[in-house]
């Protein structure tokens, strides 16, 4: 399964980011003779409302969808990491105020502070990256700071805090290693929750702004069509359950591999 999962993965990158240079439709091109087309041979995915090329919609919605579930969860496992590891390792006052925000943080829930942030600012790529990425960051350093504060208890750390090595030396030389494999599953669970987070903002029309399209733009525009065309609404949503589906069964693996060696 993991290597089916990470196939798939490997896939839908190149159909979104390759397949544009083989499929030439303009995903932006009006055509009022093919409103609402099924999935044929001239359309292999069908058409909108507005006659666009599904296909073509598809393959460039999926460079959006997926830059922002990359982009947002290297950020927020970034700043996960970073908080976690520092906490550990600073304790005292440092730690008290990183678990304050934490839980502070945490006592809204995360779909209505993506909702409060983005109302107050006007949605794009790179907006979306930073709300869901700022929203995201407090499961992942409370996973790293628990796991820091057991490695900081093994005997070659303290060795090497008695011999004054620097910190910044320890925590990117012993630390980062060790913590590896939890920073990769958190990464892939954060891909898929971004990528998830982002189709709900956009399927509510607080997302992707026209003429950009994303996955979850592109479902919100066939929820008004759905019992006379289900196409426009499937294939975005299949996209989007493929890639989470792949994702999870990826962060599945890692897991497990790291509790068997954990075991042994």
């Amino acid at each position: 399964m993991p290597l089916v999962s990470i196939s798939v993965l490997i896939g839908v990158i190149l159909f979104s980011f390759i397949g544009p240079y083989f499929y030439p439709a303009d995903p932006l091109y009006l055509d009022p003779k093919s409103i609402l087309l099924p999935p044929s041979i001239s359309h292999w995915f069908g058409t909108d409302r507005l006659g666009r090329d599904l296909l073509a919609r598809l393959m460039e919605g999926g460079q959006i969808s997926l830059i922002i579930g990359f982009m947002s969860a290297f950020i927020s496992t970034l700043i996960g990491l970073i908080y976690g590891v520092s906490a550990a390792f600073l304790r005292g006052g440092y730690d008290k105020v990183f678990i304050v925000m934490v839980d502070l943080f945490l006592t809204f829930p995360t779909l209505f502070l993506l909702l409060t942030l983005v109302s107050y600012v006007n949605a794009s790529v790179w907006v979306l990256i930073m709300i869901i990425s700022v929203t995201g960051w407090m499961g992942t350093a409370r996973l790293i700071r628990s796991e820091s504060f057991a490695i900081e208890t093994k005997p070659f750390i303290r060795i090497l805090t008695i011999g004054n090595v620097h910190p910044l030396k320890i925590m990117f030389k012993y630390y980062a290693p060790l913590l590896a494999p939890i920073v990769l599953v958190s990464f892939t669970f954060g891909v898929g929750g971004a990528i998830l987070a982002e189709s709900g903002l956009s399927f509510l029309g607080l997302g992707i702004v026209a003429p950009q399209m994303s996955w979850g733009s592109i479902l919100s525009g066939g929820k008004e069509v759905i019992d006379i065309a289900w196409w426009v609404s499937f294939f975005p949503g299949l996209m989007i359950f493929i890639v989470t589906f792949a994702l999870m069964n990826i962060s599945n693996a890692l897991q497990s591999r790291m509790n068997q060696k954990e075991l042994r």
